[in-house]
């Protein structure tokens, strides 16, 4: 009895030493994932109610809002992902917390449709800019050797403050009041304020050219003089030598990126799936994602062990198209066969989901930082997240389009495209590094 007892004492301290970042910058990189991750478990389980009833933004108006915040989103992030690679990824992301704050205080102030498209598309930009230079900030904090390990662990933080955001937006919603979304709101918006003192605490070289004076983080956004580059090319060569000209690094950042659709699936397809098509309750909804949220918080560490090398994150990849595929084909099995039944299976197609989107993570982070130029990491990050990105634009119409809209042909549909992706990814990591070899092989 007593060996007993003490068994989960040393599983408990070995899975904390894991997933705790080791004190310094990983550790403050690991609360500033934490702080991030609360702000948006607020935002994201409150904000649907707040713009539609709240506001009074019918909900068709939010959806289009929100596609094109996407797509503005989108475009904008490269160009901050360049700004990164020339006044450092700590300035440039203190300024892009500091525009939240304000953006998230905006919301509280809007009264049409027009305020709310703009502010959505400003925060559009910053929230997907900010994941593409915290990787870059990773880099340059924590070096080669770990950033993987300490890109699982944020991860891993971050699924942990997001449960803990979710909770406390549920509290609101049960309110049922203007005023406590209204504090939800003011809330995530001071929450971007802690970021950015977690972010003044950081020691970090800046990389900005010799003369160049220290600019303050307010002034680095309104920079939009691109005439001259940090190595003294001019203009014209800003497209000759963009990252987006790495055109095989953008179709492993696009595969790569198109994985995510896994994420749409579990906040839009699967819950849309759930009431409409099967008889499983509608608690279910909840109850799913918070397993899947719990699984990677439990296993994002170990499984990103096997990512450390371009090649062997090529084959994480491979096998999370596998394991999302396959759990397509199971959720395909669960409509309308009775209320155990469909919630037995259901149950199943996440454990296999969430296998498979351990696999994905871990393999973009392999991916993206072995595979980026080492000089230029915040623009090469901002490129990888362009397939994030466009995933988040057109997932959700695609969830809506084949899951409500084809049922089982449309899962078999999502399973082949998992597959498909997941296959591409070898050949096109070695395609990238055989050219990277030949290029370098070339006399100077």
């Amino acid at each position: 009895m007593t060996g007993l007892d003490r068994r989960p004492g040393p599983a408990l301290r070995t899975w904390l030493r894991e997933t705790l970042p080791a004190s310094g910058p990983a550790r403050r990189l690991g609360g500033l994932a934490l702080v991030q991750s609360l702000g948006l478990g607020i935002f994201l389980t409150s904000s649907a109610v707040f713009f539609t009833r709240t506001i009074g933004i019918p909900a068709q108006r939010v959806g289009l809002a929100l596609s094109v915040a996407g797509l503005c989103g989108l475009v904008c992030t490269v160009p901050i992902g360049r700004l990164a690679d020339r006044h450092g990824p700590r300035r440039v992301l203190t300024a892009n917390f500091l525009l939240a704050s304000a953006c998230f205080t905006a919301y509280c102030l809007v009264e049409n449709f027009a305020g709310f498209a703009a502010v959505a598309c400003a925060v559009a930009v910053l929230e997907n800019s900010a994941s593409a230079l915290q990787a870059s900030l990773t880099n340059d904090l924590v070096g080669a050797d770990q950033r993987l390990r300490v890109s699982a662990q944020m991860r891993s933080l971050f699924n942990l403050g997001f449960l803990g955001g979710a909770a406390l937006a549920g509290v609101a919603l049960a309110a049922d009041s203007a005023t406590a979304l209204y504090a939800m709101f003011l809330a995530t918006a001071a929450i971007q304020l802690v970021s950015v003192a977690l972010l003044l605490g950081l020691k970090t070289p800046v990389k900005v050219p010799a003369g160049t004076p220290a600019r303050a983080p307010e002034e680095i956004l309104a920079d939009v003089d691109t005439s001259e580059r940090p190595d003294g090319e001019e203009a014209g060569g800003l497209l000759r030598n963009s990252a987006l000209r790495d055109v095989r690094y953008v179709a492993v950042a696009l595969a790569c990126g198109a994985l995510e659709l896994y994420n749409p699936l579990l906040t839009v397809g699967l819950p849309l799936w759930i009431v409409t098509s099967t008889d499983a309750p509608a608690l279910m909804v909840s109850a799913l994602l918070t397993l899947d949220t719990v699984l990677v918080l439990l296993f994002q560490v170990t499984v990103s062990r096997g990512a450390r090398t371009p090649a062997g994150a090529a084959r994480m990849l491979r096998r999370a198209g596998w394991l999302l595929g396959a759990s397509c084909l199971v959720f395909a099995l669960s409509g309308n066969h009775g209320r155990l039944f469909d919630s037995a299976v259901l149950l199943g197609g996440v454990l296999i989901l969430a296998c498979g989107e351990l696999y994905q993570a871990s393999a973009g982070w392999g991916l993206s930082f072995g595979l980026a130029r080492p000089d230029r990491q915040g623009e090469y990050q901002a490129v990888f997240s362009l397939g994030r990105g466009l995933q988040q634009f057109t997932g959700p119409w695609l969830m809506t389009s084949l899951i409500v809209g084809a049922a089982v042909t449309g899962w078999l549909v999502l399973a082949a495209l998992f597959i498909l992706l997941g296959l591409c990814a070898p050949p096109l990591v070695r395609d990238l590094e055989k050219a990277r070899a030949r290029t370098e092989s070339l006399p100077s």
